[in-house]
């Protein structure tokens, strides 16, 4: 899981979608497409790898989805980043 993990998060664009999600608390996937400059397919691509690993929530509001930070995967994952490197 750890490893999948990394890999999610080593794609620049994947961490500037964190950071805006971060930043506003929920993101309406329109939001992420203005500030990104990228293409439907390519916001849809990344959004399933953070939501398939748990990073990312996505609330469905009729054909909108709206997506917040999974605290409790960031928390765990900063657990074993301390456990294993401090």
């Amino acid at each position: 899981m750890i490893s999948n993990l990394f890999k999610v998060l080593s794609d620049d664009t994947r961490i500037k979608i964190l950071k805006i999600i971060a930043a506003e608390q929920e993101v309406c996937g329109c939001m992420l497409l203005e500030k990104l400059n990228i293409n439907q397919s390519t916001l849809s691509h990344h959004m399933k790898l953070l939501v398939e690993n748990e990073l990312v929530n996505v609330r469905k509001d009729w054909k909108w989805s709206h997506y917040s930070i999974n605290k409790e995967t960031i928390k765990q994952l900063c657990q074993v980043l301390k456990k294993e490197f401090m």
